[in-house]
């Protein structure tokens, strides 16, 4: 099959040079399109998915805020135990994270997570809140009380700390 069976109409518009600018034209915006395409369906992760882990955080936020309620009371109900490791701080990174999916960088962003906890942003949805799944009862409740004893200064302390920990 030639370019005249498939294109004849254009071919007849544009003759000689201007058919060869014309397929050029039409090849570049073809790349353009391919790679606009498949850029967004190969993309990378991420950068904070790259370096810091939500699930890594949780000690460093305790060791430079040893007051930082812990909240990991929580019965796992896959053991029947009480699961020391998902603390507070591990479920707002996760909360933070993966399901606001709000970047980790910035003081802003933190403080809407913070506000969510409040009562005063976007609602908490219980049956997607880190841990409502596999921990007994539900932590959202507790965690929302022990955000809101929090004073101002203990909140900005807390911002501060999960910042420059993701911004390492």
């Amino acid at each position: 099959m030639n370019d005249r069976q498939i294109f004849p109409s254009l071919k007849t518009i544009f003759k000689g040079q201007n058919w060869r600018l014309v397929q050029f034209f039409a090849l570049v915006i073809l790349a353009c399109a391919s790679l606009a395409y498949f850029s967004t369906a190969i993309a990378p992760l991420p950068a904070i998915a790259q370096s810091v882990r939500p699930e890594n955080v949780w000690e460093q936020v305790y060791q430079r805020l040893p007051d930082f309620p812990l909240e990991n009371q929580y019965t796992n109900q896959e053991t029947g135990q009480v699961d020391p490791k998902n603390t507070l701080a591990l479920r707002l990174t996760r909360y933070h994270v993966y399901i606001k999916n709000r970047p980790a960088k910035f003081r802003l962003d933190w403080k809407l997570t913070l506000a969510d906890y409040l009562g005063a942003n976007e609602p908490i949805v219980d049956n997607k809140y880190p841990g409502h799944k596999n921990l007994q009862p539900n932590p959202v409740d507790g965690d929302r009380a022990a955000i809101r004893s929090l004073n101002r200064s203990q909140r900005n302390a807390l911002v501060e700390v999960l910042v420059s920990i993701f911004s390492k």
